[in-house]
């Protein structure tokens, strides 16, 4: 071979191995395994249904060994993320803002959609007969309030109301606490309350959709839909994210974008596995999506540290 061409052969064969070689799986090295967490449902022990086939997607979606650690608990799951001992969890949306308290070294990548487009839920302040016409005159009506756990309930119009400086106390005289939601809905169709909070699934742009919520129980418990009023309605709170370490190499990030979003069309099967609540699909998610559960999360915070 002519001196000149094999000297070029080399420089090509030396820059391929520094540009493709080693370079091209650093991120998988640095990683080891890829560990994803995930939080058993109640009663089911640390067993998840199909871990294998979910196992092996994620593998082929990013080409390293994955393995899935199931958590007792949010907070377990929570402190495995902030301590990098999972690169990857999936959470409710309060227990993603408790996780971004907690360290701050986490982003959302995805979260589920509805078959009707339905991205979360919205909290309402339902009324009947136009009993009730606007939040100040809530302390001369009789107010239904879910139990302090119901996140459409409670928590999110409490965090809501404290935002908008109306403030509620959770002992006001004008509220009455039911054990469940289903009671203080009782209470509005009984006519034991003028109105009640509730929730709607609502689209990404906000626009409320009825099927499913407090509206629709209440439509089926025997209440007319004109004789129902929406009073107040809260920002939308989306449905929980899969959530990674801010650190994670960009590559993973967009393997993962790219396997999580086409899921629901390539493999529904194993969607279905990933996701059992919500059969729409993933969308990408930002952490402003999630500025509703923070609120969620700084009441509770609050509320702890005056006990």
């Amino acid at each position: 071979m002519n001196p000149a061409l094999k000297a070029c052969a080399a420089l090509v064969v030396m820059h391929g191995a520094l540009c493709c070689g080693p370079a091209r799986a650093d991120w998988r090295d640095d990683i080891g395994t890829f560990r994803i967490g995930i939080v058993a449902e109640p009663g089911a022990g640390n067993t998840v249904p199909g871990l294998a086939l979910l196992t092996q997607s994620f593998t082929n979606a990013l080409g390293m060994k994955v393995e899935f650690v199931v958590a007792r608990d949010y907070a377990a799951l929570i402190e495995a993320q902030a301590n990098a001992r999972i690169e990857y969890a999936i959470y409710s949306a309060t227990a993603y803002a408790t996780a971004l308290q907690r360290c701050g070294c986490i982003e959302p990548l995805v979260a589920p959609v509805d078959s009707d487009g339905a991205v979360g839920i919205r909290s309402v302040l339902l009324t009947r007969d136009g009993k009730l016409s606007g939040l100040a005159a809530m302390e001369t009506h009789r107010i239904a309030m879910p139990p302090p756990d119901s996140v459409g309930g409670s928590l999110l119009p409490l965090a809501e109301l404290a935002a908008e400086h109306a403030e509620i106390a959770e002992d006001a005289p004008f509220l009455i606490h039911a054990d469940t939601a289903s009671a203080a809905e009782t209470m509005l169709v009984d006519g034991h309350a003028d109105a009640t909070f509730g929730w709607v699934r609502a689209a990404a742009d906000g626009q409320p959709l009825l099927s499913g919520g407090t509206q629709a129980r209440l439509e089926a418990a025997g209440l007319s839909p004109s004789a129902l009023q929406v009073v107040w309605m809260s920002s939308l709170l989306r449905y929980g994210p899969h959530a990674v370490r801010s650190d994670l190499d960009p590559e993973a990030r967009r393997r993962l974008t790219v396997f999580l979003t086409n899921l629901k069309s390539t493999t529904p099967d194993v969607y279905d596995l990933l996701e059992s609540k919500h059969s729409g699909g993933f969308l990408t998610v930002a952490p402003r999506d999630y500025a509703t559960a923070q609120a969620i999360v700084r009441l509770l915070s609050a509320d702890s540290g005056h006990q």
